[in-house]
């Protein structure tokens, strides 16, 4: 549950605190958490199994998240433009109460029927949000119908859904496939084909600094503009990796062939994933705003059902 929440709500964080033309490096960053980490837990897994028990994947995982949640209940701040308002206005009405506490209670301000005139007023600041509230049952409701909703009445949210979902199960698929294959073609022990997890990590690395990097040059030359279609453009070529790479790791898993082959072919194969991975990410959150969580929340439901059933 802990594990889950953070694709859900990462998206919509960083869609509440930069803008589009800025939102490219930091969802590139998660992106490539998202991905590195999904290599480098199978990978350390793989020493952990071996040296000491099956057991101690779970107590380190538990640890890792439980100072994971701490870190983020001290340090992560509210995002949510409605929540930060509410905070200002009851901030500036307990300030005008302290004003007539001490005596001073109308506030010169402009006449909106006489041009240049002002007028006496009590002034008390009121967020709609917050007049429109609702309860906390029909919150809860909202919030676990609405993905759901945009899934099934959204051509956009369904089919990128779809899209981003295949290619996860296939990652996930992956996850099955990598430890069989060393194991059984190269003879290799439980860490060290659980090692060749690293062509993923390497993999998401170079996606990572191509995706940053790719968009600056595109926007330098002029080639890039502000419209969500444009998080696309360079998904539509490097999306074609992740077939490539599963052809090359399944016809290279021979024993007459190095084991550096088919791990090549798993490192592209993730930079075509991560390429799928945040150009939906990107496009969903350019294209629903305030919504983008809720959007989000939809691929990723999507993707987990995949990932669970694929393998």
């Amino acid at each position: 549950m802990l594990i889950s929440l953070p694709s859900q709500t990462v998206g919509g964080v960083i869609s509440d605190i930069y803008h589009a033309e800025d939102r490219n490096v930091p969802m590139c960053l998660f992106s490539a958490a998202a991905l590195f980490g999904t290599g480098w837990g199978p990978l350390v897994s793989g020493f952990i199994a071996q040296n000491t028990t099956w057991r101690w994947i779970f107590y380190l995982q538990t640890i890792t998240c439980g100072i994971g949640v701490g870190l983020v209940i001290l340090t992560l701040k509210e995002t949510r433009g409605s929540v930060l308002l509410s905070k200002k206005a009851k901030t500036l009405n307990e300030w005008y109460e302290a004003r007539e506490q001490a005596g001073f209670y109308c506030f010169d301000m402009p006449d909106p029927d006489v041009a240049g005139a002002t007028v006496a007023q009590r002034i008390r600041w009121k967020v709609k949000e917050d007049e429109e509230r609702a309860t906390l049952m029909k919150m809860i409701s909202i919030s676990l119908s609405r993905p759901f909703y945009l899934l099934f009445t959204e051509p956009v949210v369904f089919w990128f859904s779809l899209w981003v979902a295949f290619s996860w199960a296939v990652l996930y698929l992956t996850l099955a496939a990598v430890p069989l294959v060393f194991q059984t073609t190269y003879g290799f022990d439980l860490q060290i084909s659980n090692a060749m997890f690293a062509f993923m990590c390497i993999g998401s690395i170079i996606a990572t600094v191509l995706s940053i990097y790719q968009e600056k040059l595109a926007r330098r030359y002029g080639k890039l503009d502000h419209q969500p279609e444009a998080r696309l453009h360079f998904a539509c070529l490097e999306s074609a990796l992740m077939p490539i790479g599963l052809f090359i790791f399944g016809w290279t898993a021979h024993s007459g062939v190095h084991w550096v082959g088919p791990g090549i072919g798993i490192a592209l194969a993730t930079v075509g994933i991560f390429s799928i991975y945040l150009a939906v990410f990107n496009y969903l959150a350019d294209t629903y705003h305030r919504y983008a969580s809720s959007a989000l929340a939809s691929q990723s439901f999507c993707r987990n059902i995949l990932g669970l059933f694929f393998p």
